[in-house]
């Protein structure tokens, strides 16, 4: 039998769209945009199932709960894609390629920011969990035969001790029930991809414009200088 670890106390740590199985279970089910019977994938092996609808504060619930248990070591997305969020598409990138300036690498979802995920969990995640696609899938035996598959090759528990995270939801947001996130429509989540884009733009303007202001000034007092030079020399040579 595959060594286990003691999960984080209280596991599943971070409360969200899911049912909660067996504790010691390599394998964790996220339906993305569907809603299946969840409860029937935890009783057949799952350590969690649930959906993600959102490719920021969703992905980084399930980072939370995936690195709180080293138990868990294969993901497994299946459902239907999140119209506009991509979420399924943004996770898969999320573990791929990691973060770089707050953007997950290579997620083509509206607004894929991580917020409150730290390069070492990250990294964590990334080491911890084979990701196993087989999206558009909503057949609950293909899912269970596949928990079976995933089951059997368990390499046991991680090496490392479960990682508590913490994770800000940044206030009661309107029409989000305890434990359900509401996403955002798709014409919304685009603008504010749109707003945070112009944001880091307005950034990097203010750093080039820094920089070129540097570079002004300093071509300026060469010059002064190279003027004052000059007529200090001009001056000797008139006396002499």
């Amino acid at each position: 039998m595959a060594d286990k670890k003691s999960p984080a106390s209280g596991w599943p740590k971070i409360q969200g769209d899911y049912h909660a199985g067996d504790a010691n279970s390599p394998v964790v089910v996220v339906t993305m945009g569907s809603h299946l019977d969840e409860q029937a994938v935890c009783d057949a092996g799952a350590a969690m199932c649930g959906s993600c609808k959102t490719e920021n504060l969703g992905l980084e619930k399930i980072v939370a709960n995936v690195v709180a248990n080293p138990n868990i070591r294969f993901l497994v997305t299946c459902g239907t894609e999140v119209k506009g969020h991509l979420s399924g598409q943004c996770l898969k990138a999320l573990h791929a390629n990691g973060v770089e300036g707050g953007k997950i690498v290579g997620a083509t979802g509206a607004i894929p920011f991580i917020e409150n995920l730290t390069p070492e969990v990250i990294k964590r995640f990334q080491d911890q969990i084979e990701m196993v696609d087989i999206m558009e899938t909503e057949d609950l035996g293909t899912i269970k035969a596949k928990i079976d598959e995933l089951t059997a090759r368990d390499p046991g528990a991680f090496e490392g001790d479960a990682m508590v995270v913490e994770v800000k939801e940044g206030g009661d947001d309107a029409g989000e029930s305890e434990g359900e996130e509401v996403p955002m429509s798709a014409e919304l989540a685009l603008i504010h991809a749109r707003m945070k884009t112009i944001q880091m733009m307005i950034t990097d303007i203010g750093y080039r414009d820094r920089f070129s202001a540097g570079v002004y000034s300093g071509k300026v007092e060469g010059l002064m200088i190279g003027l004052i030079v000059s007529f200090v020399i001009l001056g000797f040579m008139l006396m002499g």
